[in-house]
């Protein structure tokens, strides 16, 4: 299933893109659907840095799904390779729950825009096998991974727009400390 969302981010493509690869532990307060992350590991490399983020989500289990999904489901693993000259991050997301099942991908793309905007650009892609998963029945594991695959790429899609929003008020909170207001 693809995930795909972007945003018109009023700041210059330079900003946008350090604070989303450098700052991301600051844009918590601003991420209502995120209870932290941490940076786990940071190698920089001549035009690359690697970084490995641990987020830790909020937001309600649908009652279908909670049998067969618990509050870790909501912590992922982001593993990230950014690459400054493109301006581009290549990205995969390992949950902590069914490693094994769920597959999730993509890069962003940060695209130059006139008057100090940027366009952020997120594709991905992201499929769950629950047949993987012990306990779920063969018969339900293909119904029932599309169901959890719709609820991951509905989360993860409005994670993906609300860190975009979060960059925005995080970038305008900046500029108004700046400024001395």
């Amino acid at each position: 299933m693809n995930i795909e969302t972007d945003a018109v981010i009023p700041f210059c493509r330079d900003r946008v893109y350090r604070a989303y690869r450098d700052e991301i532990t600051d844009l918590v307060e601003y991420l209502p659907n995120v209870n932290a992350i941490e940076v786990r590991e940071r190698e920089e490399r001549a035009d690359e840095i690697q970084l490995l983020n641990v987020w830790h989500g909020g937001g309600e289990i649908p009652k279908s799904l909670r049998k067969f999904l618990d509050e870790g489901m909501l912590s992922w693993n982001d593993y990230a390779t950014w690459r400054e000259s493109a301006f581009s991050c290549e990205w995969r997301i390992e949950t902590n729950s069914f490693r094994d099942a769920v597959n999730c991908h993509g890069e962003n793309h940060f695209i130059e825009l006139s008057g100090e905007r940027t366009r952020l650009e997120i594709k991905g892609e992201m499929s769950v096998a629950l047949d993987r998963v012990r306990g779920v029945p063969r018969l339900l594991a293909g119904p029932l991974g599309r169901t959890v695959e719709q609820f991951l790429v509905k989360q993860i899609t409005t994670n993906l727009a609300t860190v975009s929003g979060g960059i925005t008020r995080y970038l305008e909170a900046e500029a108004m400390r700046s400024k001395g207001g």
